[in-house]
C-alpha cells in the first residue's frame, strides 16, 4: 500500500505544476484555511459582507498566483494568514473609496488580541502592522500568524524558524507596541 502524500509534498508538487496535487491538497488544508479566515473575520465590523468561504477562495487564488515556493505546511499557512489580512485590508480600502473616503467602520478587537481592547478600523490595523514590519518584521509576522492566523506558539515558531520562547517574548513586545501605536494614531486629529 502506497503511503498518502503529506501536505508539504503536495505543496511542492503543486508549485511544480502538478494539477492533481492541488486536487489532493485542497481537502487536506481547507478546514485549517477556513479556521484562519474565521479568525480574521472575528475582528471585522458587524455585518461584514465577506464570508469565510469567499476569503479562503480569494486567498487560494492569490496563493496560486504567488511566485514564492512553499517550504512546508507551516510556511503555507503563514503565507495564507498574511494573504487573508491583505485581502481584508484591500476590501476595506475599496469599500471606503466607494464612500469617497468617509465613513470608516470601527472594528472591535477582543481583549486577547491586543494588550488593551480598542475600537479601530481594519485599515488602521493593517497600516500599523505594515509600520511594525518595517521596524521589526518578525514581530509583525508573529502578530499576524498568532492572532489572525490562529497558529499556536509552536506552529508560529515552526513557520518562522524560531523557538516558542522567542515567539512568546516577541509577541508580548509586539502587542505592547501595537497598543501604543493604535492609541497614538487614534489621538491624532
Amino acid at each position: 500500500m502506497t503511503p498518502s502524500p503529506t501536505v508539504t509534498s503536495l505543496l511542492r508538487d503543486w508549485r511544480s505544476g502538478d494539477a492533481d496535487a492541488l486536487q489532493q491538497l485542497t481537502p487536506l488544508v481547507y478546514d485549517d484555511l477556513r479556521r484562519i479566515a474565521e479568525n480574521h473575520l472575528r475582528s471585522e465590523r458587524a455585518g461584514h459582507t465577506l464570508q469565510a468561504t469567499a476569503l479562503v477562495n480569494e486567498a487560494f487564488v492569490r496563493l496560486a498566483d504567488a511566485d514564492s515556493p512553499f517550504e512546508d505546511r507551516a510556511h503555507f499557512f503563514a503565507l495564507a494568514a498574511r494573504v487573508m489580512r491583505h485581502i481584508l485590508a484591500d476590501y476595506g480600502r475599496n469599500r471606503n473609496s466607494l464612500k469617497r473616503g468617509g465613513g470608516l467602520q470601527a472594528v472591535t478587537l477582543q481583549e486577547q488580541r491586543v494588550a488593551s481592547p480598542q475600537s479601530l478600523d481594519i485599515i488602521e490595523l493593517d497600516d500599523a502592522l505594515t509600520k511594525l514590519a518595517k521596524i521589526d518584521e518578525r514581530k509583525s509576522d508573529i502578530l499576524v500568524l498568532h492572532f489572525f492566523g490562529g497558529l499556536t506558539y509552536g506552529e508560529t515558531a515552526a513557520a518562522l524558524g524560531i523557538s516558542a520562547k522567542t515567539v512568546d517574548r516577541n509577541l508580548r513586545l509586539a502587542k505592547a507596541w501595537l497598543a501604543n501605536e493604535l492609541a497614538f494614531d487614534q489621538s491624532r486629529p
